[in-house]
């Protein structure tokens, strides 16, 4: 059965986070106009537990690279590259330990 955790905080107004659990997807959409760092994580956390599942369930994590706002590619990136190491599975398909990076707006 696949989990994959979808982040994207791209946008200036809002994040969404979505679990793609063997194809049914759950998303959750927060307002985050200024404080994406603070709203991602419990918006994580939220989805995953509407799901019954635990953040170690996750098999793989997609985030929004870009192009967007300098601040909301950071705050996601960064979020996906340390959930990956700490759970040991890949980000956007790189291997474990590879980080993805982002492409901001030009």
């Amino acid at each position: 059965m696949a989990k994959i955790l979808k982040i994207d905080t791209s946008s200036n107004k809002q994040i969404s986070i979505e679990l793609d659990i063997d194809g049914k997807k759950d998303e959750l959409t927060e307002d985050a106009t200024f404080l994406r760092s603070e709203a991602t994580l419990p918006a994580i956390e939220k989805l995953i537990e509407r799901n019954n599942l635990e953040i170690q369930d996750i098999e793989r994590i997609e985030v929004n690279k870009g192009p967007g706002s300098f601040t909301g590619l950071r705050v996601g990136i960064a979020i996906a590259n340390t959930l990956g190491f700490l759970l040991g599975v890949p980000v956007n398909g790189k291997k474990v330990g590879e980080l993805e990076e982002p492409v901001y707006n030009e």
